[in-house]
């Protein structure tokens, strides 16, 4: 992965290196991010430099609140969440069941983002911090075209240290204060750990089979899984075979 340094954006990156089945995931093709509204004047102009395609994956409310006009790339608003972001904290629901719950509940939006990135044109995947909805968005991805699984890993952990430091502190106060019988309130707002991204990839290979099987499951067809792995996957002779399981 590279971290890319886009102004008044946090958490910037292109996924591309990582080993693959028969290859290394493309770079300048897949990005991610938390949301875009701070970007500076340099920022969008480096977006739009970078960028054909973005797929935020926001709801009305946070859209409304931090709202984004980039003009150049197109722009797919995808919610991913039914309900609002506020009825976790609420709830109280850790990072397992939010992320269960995007599957069995998203599943025709989580491939309608990842249709985008197959038509091959680079695309930004984000929502509000570039954690969870783009975290599990992305893995999908690159599972489903049999990316190195603690690549995967890796990526989804790296989130972590690229929140703002100040950010993350100010939060976990305010959750604390809000919250205060809450268990997971402040890794869900604030935390990536790597153990969480590999238990989810080993529930979807245990109830869908992979990656692909739960695209297909909700949808994606044969032929779309296999110019998603056409755009993704950059072929290199003697490549090592990743499995998914």
């Amino acid at each position: 992965m590279t971290i890319l340094d886009i102004d008044g954006v946090n958490n910037v990156r292109d996924v591309g290196g990582m080993p693959a089945a028969g290859g290394r995931i493309r770079s300048g093709i897949l990005l991610r991010s938390g949301q875009l509204s701070g970007a500076s004047t340099a920022g969008v102009d480096e977006l739009r430099r970078r960028v054909h395609h973005i797929v935020d994956l926001r709801d009305g409310e946070e859209v409304a609140a931090e709202p984004t006009e980039i003009d150049g790339p197109g722009t797919t608003h995808l919610p991913l969440f039914l309900g609002s972001v506020r009825s976790f904290f609420e709830a109280d629901t850790s990072l397992e069941d939010l992320y269960l719950h995007l599957l069995e509940e998203s599943g025709e939006r989580l491939v309608a983002a990842i249709r985008i990135i197959a038509e091959g044109e680079s695309t930004l995947v984000h929502c509000t911090v570039g954690k969870d909805r783009t975290g599990v968005t992305v893995a999908l991805a690159l599972a489903a075209v049999d990316a190195d699984r603690e690549a995967i890993v890796a990526d989804y952990a790296l989130t972590q240290s690229q929140l703002p430091l100040e950010r993350s502190r100010r939060i976990a106060a305010y959750l604390r204060a809000q919250h205060p019988e809450a268990v997971h309130a402040v890794a869900l707002a604030t935390e990536s750990p790597a153990p969480v991204m590999r238990a989810l990839l080993e529930k979807i290979d245990e109830r869908w089979g992979s990656a692909a099987g739960y695209l297909r499951a909700n949808g994606m067809s044969d032929r779309e899984l296999d110019a998603l792995r056409g755009v993704l996957v950059e072929r290199m002779p003697g490549a090592q075979h990743y499995d998914e399981g």
